[in-house]
């Protein structure tokens, strides 16, 4: 071995003859004239010019090596002749970010010491190199497009979390994310830039000017005059906010976007680079020559054709290259600069790749005459280099440069060897391969041409009542009929293009996926699988790590190409077997979630942990499936020996970090100088390199799978014969279905949980610019009303209004070009498609896991999430631009989905909370649309009914206010004045948005209003417990908001400034919603089934009457007593109280006592009113409140008249005479009434309030007449309320029914002695 300036030089092949020297002529097939010939043209002197090839020296293989390098040193410049132009630059070679003392604030600065992710507020870092006088550039890479100053400091510049570069004296930046330049003070300069954007800073210090570019393009000069001289020298600098990331490129690259007159801060090498295009050059003298053995002659040929087949004169001939060409092609600047640029001239023809075969013949050379390392390095660094250009392309209109490095990259991985080598070790881990899937969004539509592309503009100016846009609006114009149209093309010549990157990202994944390429090893198929598990595993341990998670954006385009690649790979296989599935029926076995044979790492599943279900369904395992559990693994996942583990981990970790030299084991991506992998974590507080403080792949510390993603080989997956691979341990309830690449599958299983992790919320991100075009359309809409109103004299107000008119104008010619991208990239029919083909995945899946019974428990909780969250996707995030009508079977999927709902919000085999929760959240927004609620009444009935029973559960012990949610929805449109859309208080406010259910129009179901009445029918006991509950609940809710508006009041009236906190009020607006849907589904159920009170056969019947009667009253006195705290805190009008209001609540009481007053039968209404009554807090005026009546009426209408007289004869204890309002208060405030909600209480239901007005008034006068005083020792000591009618047993303490029967449905114990109750028995005073 030798060693050359440090570095270990490994020995190279010789690929000289070993009898050159002795036998000239031996050259296998020419002779030595011509082989001189042929030697002198591919290796011509740039010295001689064209020489007569007589007076030419023989070249024979002998002297090549002597004559290459002779040729190679031809033209180089003499070491004291170089170019003194460098002068004017301090500092170490290669510049780097200065990671020891050039920092402040907390960093992730990547291992090439060139990229950098922000970890604190504001961190700041500078170069290793500074300028004094000269020119220079170095170029920035934007990784992300949020807060960041970049741009030059001198040595003296100090920063904090608060100051940056720009902030001080001697430092100079510019701000794509604000459109600003910063030198402590800042101004407006330049365009706003994006994530795939280059930033060029350019710094004269002859001039004394700093300038910056954006993609090339010049921002123009942004300071001139800047401090130069003795003593100053200026450093490049960022600062950047939390997970903000860069790469620098200071010219250890060739810089994208080269200035004239400017040096990269980083000297090229330019000795490297001669002598690489030389060889290059000599190369392509190979590739276009031809020897004619016979005719002992040179011809000419197209390189395009060449072939290598093994002709020794060539080989030996390119070996001699390659043998200088090769370690010159491990360097990232000449494989950027000379190999990348001569691929990418190969491939310019156009064409097909396939028609490229000269790159498949270059790799089989690679692989043939240069050292593994050294292939596997220029692999390596020319994927990095392709993807770094992929990336950081501008977009064109054509796309023309991502479609260049795309058909590049194709034509690599079609190399079969190259392919492996990296999948196995680049892709995945040392890039961030999803990028080549991805892309980008453009900011600046001008820019990307799509002013070109798509002339003209359109937006929505038709808007329905809820302030939806219409479709196809009737009233269209033909002018904007033609605009919508020409819209609509150009988006079309638009996704068009899109459309020739997206299927070359998925000819690539095709490569990928190929199972089939097994002679040189394992197929690609099986390494891919691999490391697509792991490339999942960070990304779901890692939520929220700056350095590991792959972007959202970025797994959107990824899930798409892959969903496409594996159904064309599905569809290939099951073509070749009629009787297997076909990707449109596809779903993962439920085996897969038991048999270890795929990793879900840590994620939870419906039954809880995965060692806690291995030891409690063992015994389902062995019967079931046939799986024994290794009693060795469950007793690894004992708690105990998770302790020990911990200890011993602990214990041996430093061993392990010595033995790597003091690092541990990193992350597999951290390598990646430009994509935001970082290694080096910088602190200001303790100046030190470390791994980051949470490794990605921390060795496991209880193996509890069978089988690590590592150990798995095809046999494994695919099975053979005796053994299932993947489906090993189909449960009895699975079909045997045949499946032709049960590898697919895992990658299904993976594509589902790509969709949970990032996917879905990136898609409702990306709503955000349909939900502004839709604002500003609006707007637009709303001033150019104002200028048709605006009245002639008043110019300057019309003025004003035609600058916002034209400023709405081009913000949405923007937008809505804008919108015809990421409608084409993320929202288009085929993306929408693709999503309903993953929710009916998931919806099989589940059905196929609840048929194994307990073995469900195993299921991932993710397949439940994905199934309502890409349902939600379809419904709120595709439209209106895409109908779910349109969908091939959407019906019966909403009918599947609706089951799956009904069935498992409410199943015991499910433990988790949050999913349960997500589950019952997805059901009360299925019952609120028509649409999803028809399919949750196609469900079959038994499973109605089962769902009904479950949402009648009493409230106690869990999550209740959902399931009241859920009832209500059902009841809305039924209820007395329950038929708004939006609440009538709030009409005048500003329109809210209209997809929100509580916006919805009204959908009752009849069909589970029915179920319902039926279950409560029949079912006495479970009746009892549900009312008691719902009672119960209310009597809390009713009483927090009480309380709660107390509190808000007495800030209020407090002289100093007080704020209400925000959550204070929120919560008061919660209590008060609650109230009122509690007060709802009591009114459904009185409605439905009266007998449950108003029948004094069935149990607790009077007992439920009588408590409802009380919370009613103690409602409607809360709310209807004059100037009240009700009324107070509701005229303030306070933010986040608008729901709160008289009409929602008091409209809900009055449909329970219109139910129970009037609309039932005699005796019904007669013993309803006996206890309404008989409630020592009724008072009559409060019903008189509902119609605005005060006390002492003088109406001339009988009703009112009589109604509104206080009760005759001596006031009892049952019926207290109203209170006489207050002089000239009746004209100091309007009253509540229902009369004033023509709009939403009909006549019918007015009269039916008169009447229980008179029908109570009557009442009341008879019983104020018969009752009779009551002595104080008569009355329960419980209530001091009821006269004593119980006796207990065996104590004999004594109270009124309704006491005591309250009391018993929650507790036995007696309320003096707690000696535990046996009976209850009548008593009656003796005589």
């Amino acid at each position: 071995m030798s060693t050359k300036g440090g570095v270990t030089a490994l020995p190279r092949r010789n690929y000289r003859l070993a009898s050159d020297m002795d036998k000239p002529r031996s050259t296998g097939i020419v002779n030595e004239k011509l082989l001189s010939d042929y030697l002198h043209h591919v290796f011509p002197s740039t010295k001689l010019g064209p020489t007569v090839a007589s007076l030419r020296k023989p070249l024979g293989f002998q002297d090549l090596s002597s004559h290459l390098e002779k040729l190679l040193c031809e033209g180089e410049t003499p070491e004291e002749l170089r170019d003194p132009s460098a002068e004017g630059r301090l500092g170490p070679q290669p510049v780097v970010l200065d990671h020891t003392s050039g920092f402040e604030g907390l960093l992730f600065v990547d291992d090439d010491l060139l990229g950098v992710i922000g970890h604190s507020n504001f961190s700041s870092i500078r170069a290793t190199t500074c300028v004094f006088k000269g020119k220079w550039a170095y170029e920035v890479l934007i990784s992300s497009q949020g807060l960041m100053q970049i741009g030059w400091c001198t040595l003296s510049c100090r920063f904090n979390q608060e100051e940056g570069v720009g902030d001080t004296p001697d430092s100079y930046a510019y701000d794509g994310n604000r459109v600003r330049k910063w030198n402590v003070t800042t101004t407006n300069y330049g365009k706003s830039w994006a994530a795939g954007d280059i930033v060029s800073c350019l710094i004269d210090l002859d001039e004394g000017t700093i300038t910056f570019c954006l993609n090339g393009q010049s921002l123009g000069t942004a300071f001139s005059s800047i401090k130069t001289g003795p003593g100053v020298a200026y450093f490049p600098a960022i600062s950047l906010s939390f997970k903000e990331s860069v790469a620098f490129n200071f010219g250890s690259r060739p810089l994208r976007y080269p200035a004239d007159g400017y040096l990269p801060l980083q000297d090229p090498p330019t000795a490297d680079l001669l002598k690489a295009h030389r060889l290059l050059g000599y190369i392509k003298n190979v590739l276009s020559t031809s020897i004619n053995a016979q005719e002992e002659k040179l011809l000419e040929k197209d390189s395009a054709v060449w072939r290598l087949q093994g002709d020794p004169t060539v080989l030996i001939t390119l070996a001699h290259i390659f043998n200088l060409f090769a370690p010159l092609m491990c360097k990232v600047y000449l494989v950027e600069d000379v190999l990348m640029n001569f691929l990418l001239g190969i491939l310019e023809g156009g064409g097909s790749v396939d028609e490229h075969p000269l790159i498949q013949q270059l790799l089989d050379l690679f692989w043939l005459l240069m050292e593994d390392h050294e292939v596997n390095e220029c692999l390596k660094q020319l994927m990095m280099s392709l993807l770094r250009a992929y990336r950081f392309s501008p977009i064109i209109p054509d796309l023309g440069f991502q479609i260049h490095y795309l058909r590049l990259t194709t034509a690599i991985l079609h190399h079969e060897k190259s392919r492996k080598y990296l999948l196995n070790n680049v892709l995945f881990d040392v890039l961030r391969s999803v990028v080549f899937f991805y892309i980008k969004t453009p900011l600046r539509v001008k820019e990307a041409g799509l002013e070109e592309l798509i002339p003209t503009t359109w937006w929505p100016t038709h808007f329905d009542k809820e302030g939806k846009d219409e479709r196809e609006p009737k009233d269209e114009s033909s002018d904007e009929r033609l605009r919508r149209r020409a819209y609509e093309r150009g988006c079309q010549r638009l996704k068009k293009r899109i459309e020739v990157v997206e299927d070359l990202q998925v000819q690539i994944l095709r490569l990928l996926l190929n199972n089939k390429d097994k002679n040189t090893g394992e197929a690609s198929r099986y390494i891919f699988l691999n490391k697509f598990r792991k490339f999942l595993q960070e990304n779901a341990s890692n939520r929220g790590h700056p350095t590991a998670l792959c972007p959202p954006e970025y797994m959107v385009c990824f899930l798409h190409r892959l969903i496409t690649a594996v159904r064309s790979s599905w569809d290939e296989g099951s073509r070749k077997s009629t009787s297997s599935l076909s990707s449109e029926d596809a779903y993962v076995p439920p085996q897969l979630f038991y048999n270890g044979k795929v990793d879900y790492f840590d994620l939870q599943r419906l039954g809880g942990l995965l060692s806690h279900l291995k030891k409690t369904l063992k015994d389902d395992l062995a019967t079931k499936a046939n799986i024994v559990i290794d009693p060795a693994e469950i007793q690894a996942a004992s708690m105990d020996d998770l302790d020990e583990d911990e200890e011993s981990g602990a214990a041996q970790r430093p061993f392990g970090a010595a033995a790597m030299g003091g690092a541990l084991a990193r992350p597999s991506w951290l390598s990646s100088p430009t994509l935001g992998r970082a290694n080096r974590f910088l602190s200001t507080a303790a100046v030190s390199l470390m791994t980051p403080r949470r490794p990605l792949s921390q060795p496991e510390k209880v193996k509890v799978r069978t089988l690590a993603v590592e150990q798995r080989t095809e046999e494994d997956i695919e099975g053979s014969h005796g053994n299932d691979g993947l489906l090993l341990g189909r449960p009895q309830e699975e079909p045997d279905q045949p499946i032709t690449d049960k590898s697919l599958l895992e990658i299904i299983d993976g594509i589902v949980m790509m969709y949970n992790l990032s996917v879905h919320q990136q898609l409702g991100k990306m709503v955000v610019v349909a939900d502004e075009v839709h604002e500003y359309a609006v707007a637009l809409k709303d001033t150019e009303e104002k200028i048709a109103r605006c009245p002639a004299r008043r110019a300057d107000i019309l003025d004003e209004l035609q600058k916002s008119q034209k400023v709405f104008a081009e913000k949405l010619n923007h937008l809505s070009r804008r919108l015809a991208w990421i409608n084409a990239t993320i929202y288009s029919k085929e993306k929408m498609l693709d999503v309903y083909w993953l929710l009916c995945v998931c919806i099989r899946t589940i059905e196929h896991a609840d048929n194994t019974a307990s073995l469900f428990a195993f299921t991932p909780e993710f397949y439940l999430n994905v199934a309502m969250n890409a349902y939600s996707a379809l419904k709120n995030y595709f439209s209106p631009a895409n109908s779910m009508d349109e969908l091939p079977g959407y019906e019966e999927t909403l009918t599947q989905l609706a089951a799956i709902l009904a069935k498992h919000f409410a199943d015991p085999r499910i433990v988790g909370t949050d999913i349960k929760d997500s589950l019952m959240q997805a059901l009360a927004s299925y019952v609120c649309y028509p649409q999803s609620l028809r399919a949750v009444e196609r469900i079959p009935e038994e499973q109605r009914v089962a769902m009904m029973r479950n949402l009648l559960a009493p409230y106690e012990q869990r999550p209740w206010a959902q399931t009241n949610w859920i009832l209500v929805r059902l009841w809305r449109g039924c209820g007395f004045g329950y038929r708004y859309t939006r609440l009538p208080h709030l009409l005048k406010t500003k329109p809210e948005d209209a997809n929100l259910p509580s916006l919805q129009k009204p959908c009752p179901s009849l069909l589970l209003q029915r179920h319902m009445a039926e279950l409560l029918s029949m079912d006495k006991d479970m009746a009892a417990s549900f009312l008691n509950s719902v009672l119960n609940q209310l009597n809390w809710a009713f009483s927090e908001f009480i309380g709660m508006i107390q509190e808000i009041q007495q800030a209020a009236e407090r002289p100093e400034r007080n704020f209400v906190d925000t959550r204070q009020l929120k919560v008061c607006a919660t209590c008060f919603d609650l109230s009122v849907s509690l007060l709802r589904v009591l009114e459904m159920t009185v409605t439905l089934v009266p007998e449950i009170f108003l029948d004094w056969t069935r149990p607790s019947a009077e007992l439920l009457l009588r408590r409802l009667a009380q919370l009613l009253n103690q409602v409607l006195n809360r709310v209807t007593a004059e100037k009240n705290l009700f009324d107070r805190v509701v005229n303030l009008r306070l933010p986040g109280l608008e729901s709160v209001d008289h009409y929602p609540i008091l409209v809900a009481v009055t449909g329970i006592l219109v139910r129970i007053l009037v609309d039932g039968d005699k005796q019904g209404t007669s013993r309803a009113a006996s206890v309404l009554l008989s409630d020592p807090c009724f008072q009559l005026h409060s019903i008189q409140h509902l119609l605005g009546e005060p006390a002492e009426s003088t109406g001339s209408s009988a009703r009112p008249t009589a109604a509104g007289r206080p009760a005759a004869g001596p006031p009892g204890p049952s019926a207290a005479p109203p209170a006489p309002l207050a002089a000239g208060s009746a004209s100091e405030r309007k009253h509540f009434s229902l009369h004033a909600y023509t709009d939403y209480i009909s006549l019918e239901e007015k009269q039916k309030v008169e009447e229980m007005l008179e029908f109570l008034t009557e009442e009341s006068k008879q019983a104020a007449a018969s009752t009779a005083p009551t002595s104080e020792e008569d009355l329960c000591p419980i209530c001091y309320a009821h006269s004593i009618s119980a006796v207990f047993r065996p104590c004999s303490h004594k109270s009124c029914k309704a006491c005591i029967n309250q009391h018993l449905m929650n507790n036995k114990d007696c309320f003096f002695c707690k000696a535990t109750i046996t009976g209850v028995e009548d008593y009656s005073k003796p005589s």
